[in-house]
């Protein structure tokens, strides 16, 4: 503990985002550079607590305390040492993660929290800067070969911990390029792709192999992989969208969130895509889904110049502060206005959409209806409130309403492994799956997640990977010891 009174002189404080008239014009990312005094002020502010609850609010166990303690030191390089022993990728985690670390801060019980995410993005940037950060390519191979399906934050999390194991480890993306949702489903003005691309190229040097437009079940067999490698690891997310089966739901102008984004992240990096962009260029927008999908499809819409947006949410309005039923440490369910809620649009709760109108084939609007949120017998129903039927006009519907589990394609039935109750890749502790062999990480055994929870994952099934084939392993396992609270578990 640096600063023993820091928690109580200095406030909170992180970086600042670039002018909205500015950023609107562009696909960089939001945030301005933050001095390194400042943040060392911020770190200053760690209680360095009896119990650290910010690690129960973590999966990872990140070190926190310890790197908050060093950056006010001015240890740079230690720090990124903490960092790094417990986090793969913190440059994924510092600018995507909502930080349920900061809502189990225990500064949080009656001030604002200790600007955990701040710190740890900005020691991975100064890291990166100074080029600390450096391939570990192992320095003994074990002869062992290992698959990873799927090169999202999972996959190459357990990617790059069996390389360093002395593994030969293939990960196979059925896109044309690897990253998962990092590359092609979160907007550059959250997190530009070159973060991605200098992680890809680490793990490169350190001996993985990315094999891309390799959709397993498709163009490559499962069987195939199990006769040539030792364990598989799934990683393929849970990428099956919920859709909202109502009438009109199939008129033109429909779309689900991520078919949008992926295409916009397409464009924003060059790539052609033969005509199919999906564009709000004056259009009156509606977006259905309050999260983070929802909030990536507002700030690119914004981007592209929409007349109008309306962003609709089910359940009400969150209040501005913890309630009485929403104690720390549990994750703070309280109102939070992200980059793309400052640039505009207007959203609207406890409503519900009734069924999509439209003219020639395309739509034209929304029938809609104000809902009450009852609870009976511990199940949750929306009620119609008579009277609030209203109709609002669209030209470009977005679905951006979750995802129900992994895809139920050609990959999971020629694996033949045995799924859940809620249609996730069932797994035990170790992650195994019923096939054996195969094991599985991420969002595709415990559903949609955080990126924090799926880098969690993939170093969890690595380790379970490595005892698996050669007896003992020395890599750690994460959800041994793992958070408590499981925010949007």
């Amino acid at each position: 503990m640096g600063k023993p009174s820091g928690f109580l002189e200095i406030g909170r404080e992180t970086a600042r985002r670039r002018p909205v008239d500015e950023r609107l014009h562009d696909y960089l990312e939001v945030y301005q550079p933050f001095p390194a005094e400042k943040l060392r002020a911020q770190g200053a502010r760690c209680m360095d607590c009896g119990i650290p609850f910010c690690h129960q609010g973590c999966p990872l166990g990140n070190l926190i305390p310890d790197w908050n303690d060093l950056v006010y030191r001015d240890h740079w390089q230690a720090a990124i040492e903490r960092l790094h022993a417990t986090n793969n990728f913190p440059e994924f985690t510092g600018k995507l993660c909502p930080a349920p670390c900061e809502a189990s801060c225990v500064l949080g019980i009656n001030e604002d929290p200790v600007a955990i995410k701040q710190i740890e993005a900005s020691i991975i940037d100064r890291a990166w800067d100074e080029g600390w950060v450096r391939p570990e390519p192992a320095q003994v191979k074990t002869g062992k070969k290992v698959a990873v399906v799927g090169s999202g934050p999972a996959g190459l999390a357990c990617a790059q911990q069996l390389a360093r194991a002395g593994h030969d480890v293939v990960v196979f993306e059925r896109a044309p390029n690897p990253g998962g949702l990092l590359r092609y489903g979160i907007p550059d003005f959250k997190m530009e792709k070159r973060h991605l691309d200098r992680r890809l190229d680490q793990l490169h040097q350190e001996g993985v192999e990315f094999r891309c437009n390799a959709n397993i079940g498709v163009n490559i067999a499962a069987d195939d992989l199990i006769a040539q490698f030792d364990a598989i690891c799934l990683c393929a997310g849970a990428t099956m969208a919920r859709d909202l089966p109502i009438p009109g739901r199939e008129l033109g102008g429909i779309h689900l969130a991520m078919d949008y984004l992926t295409l916009q992240n397409r464009i924003v990096a060059g790539e052609h895509v033969n005509g199919h962009a999906i564009s709000a260029r004056d259009q009156h927008v509606i977006i259905l889904g309050g999260g983070d999908t929802g909030a990536d499809c507002l700030g690119t819409a914004h981007r592209q110049g929409a007349r109008s947006i309306h962003q609709f949410e089910i359940v009400p309005r969150p209040p501005d502060h913890r309630a009485e039923s929403n104690p720390w440490p549990q994750w703070s369910n309280v109102f939070r206005t992200s980059s793309a809620h400052e640039e505009g649009g207007i959203r609207e709760y406890s409503i519900s959409t009734v069924r999509f109108i439209g003219n020639a084939g395309r739509v034209t609007g929304l029938e809609t209806v104000l809902v009450q949120m009852v609870n009976e017998e511990g199940r949750t129903r929306f009620v119609p409130v008579p009277g609030t039927e209203k109709t609002y006009p669209a030209d470009l519907v977005l679905l951006a309403l979750g995802f129900t589990g992994p895809e139920r394609g050609k990959m999971i039935e020629q694996f033949g492994v045995e799924l859940d109750a809620q249609g996730n890749v069932k797994s035990d502790a170790d992650r195994r799956t019923s096939v054996t062999r195969v094991f599985t990480a991420g969002d595709m055994a415990r559903g949609q997640s955080l990126i924090v929870w799926a880098i969690a994952e993939g170093r969890h099934a690595a380790a379970s990977i490595d005892r698996y084939l050669m007896g003992s392993s020395d890599l750690p396992r994460p959800l041994d010891h793992g958070a408590i609270q499981r925010p949007f578990a």
